[in-house]
């Protein structure tokens, strides 16, 4: 086979994933691109073009600047919490403990479950005087609290459900990273003298970063994906307390049916992920030695 021959012969074997690449991801978000600098069709109004008319009607938006602020708040709180308890997890199973096999199972059911499984369980727990924590809060005198219907605590109840499913989702990556280092390293650092927290600063930690970089991009993406368990606990309130940014997209798509606003919203949406991502793979791939 000539080398033109092998050429052509790789090319189609990549076509059928580029076309669904293509047809399913690419011009979506040309399509999206096209949408938002066009206004919404209606029965006897065709679609127009209006230029900058979306883009300025988005930062005129009260509910997107709180939805964007709500989604910062999550991000910050759910992914640095994340990663680390996913860390904390996989060091301890990857400990040589009796019935570790049920720890690491017990640790990634909550990834397994549906989403809105995940929703009713946690609005157990939130019941006002019901549910679990009220619960055990009234054992000790503590009074009962609409941990969802007060805006000074719902997003943090998110955060804390966002926690608890995706920590064991995240601990599958960290424990193969670190069943997957040279065991003559921690050999080496013991015959040293060297203690557990400095092999773990020196040597564990810097071979896990470019797993820590993997976690970090997906942490980032799904703290701006979520809307199944908001729409199950909260649809987005109270008084958009909750709402997130792809939750507005989702009622202003779905519910309003305004196609070009949402349009609007997504090309926002992408534009901020791109720029979250350069950043991760510009700037912190630098600090990460693969080797």
């Amino acid at each position: 086979m000539t080398r033109a021959h092998a050429n052509i012969y790789g090319w189609l074997l990549a076509l059928p994933a580029m076309a669904l690449l293509a047809a399913f991801t690419h011009w979506p978000a040309i399509r999206t691109i096209y949408d938002s600098f066009h206004s919404t069709a209606r029965r006897n109004r065709p679609s127009v073009y209006v230029g900058l008319d979306n883009y300025q009607g988005m930062i005129e938006d009260p509910v997107f600047w709180q939805a964007l602020v709500n989604n910062f708040w999550y991000a910050v709180g759910t992914i640095p919490a994340s990663i680390a308890l996913a860390l904390v997890m996989a060091l301890w199973v990857n400990e040589k403990l009796a019935g570790r096999t049920w720890l690491r199972l017990a640790y990634f059911t909550p990834t397994v479950l549906p989403m809105i499984a995940v929703a009713n369980i946690w609005l157990f727990f939130y019941t006002p005087d019901y549910g679990l924590i009220d619960q055990i809060r009234g054992a000790f005198g503590g009074r009962a609290t609409n941990w969802l219907g007060d805006p000074d605590t719902v997003l943090a109840c998110l955060m804390v459900m966002t926690v608890w499913k995706e920590a064991g989702f995240f601990m599958i990556f960290y424990l193969a990273a670190l069943q997957a280092m040279p065991p003559n390293l921690a050999e080496a650092a013991a015959i040293e003298g060297c203690g557990r927290w400095t092999f773990f600063r020196r040597v564990t930690f810097p071979l896990l970063m470019p797993t820590t970089l993997f976690v970090l991009v997906n942490a980032v993406i799904g703290a701006f994906r979520l809307v199944d368990h908001v729409v199950a606990l909260t649809g987005g309130g109270p008084n958009n307390a909750s709402v997130l940014l792809l939750v507005m997209i989702y009622d202003v798509a779905f519910r309003y049916w305004d196609i070009a606003y949402a349009a609007t919203l997504t090309v926002m949406l992408l534009a901020l992920l791109g720029g979250l991502a350069l950043f991760q793979f510009l700037v912190l791939e630098k600090r990460i030695h693969y080797r």
